[in-house]
């Protein structure tokens, strides 16, 4: 019963990470793709939209990874159970 629940918990963990990664992947891309634009409106404008600009880039990276993302989660997540398969 412990090592079940123990392995329900590494499976968990994994999961977490592997959405974090896709999290941070996401929100590099979509910093990179809101870089350019410049002038009025919501990418454009003063220094203070740049903190606007990098709430929202989060907030579109963290809420497509929870949709389930583009993939990478998916893939980090079964590396990470293959490698503590291997390890035990």
């Amino acid at each position: 019963a412990k090592a079940a629940a123990a392995k329900a918990k590494a499976k968990a963990k994994a999961n977490a990470a592997a959405k974090d990664f896709e999290a941070v992947f996401l929100n590099t891309m979509f910093q990179q793709m809101t870089t350019g634009p410049t002038g009025d409106g919501p990418f454009g404008g003063s220094g203070v939209t740049g903190v606007w600009r990098s709430m929202l880039t989060d907030q579109y990276s963290r809420h497509l990874a929870k949709a389930g993302g583009i993939g990478i989660a998916d893939h980090i997540y079964r590396s990470l159970m293959a490698r503590q398969e291997a390890a035990q």
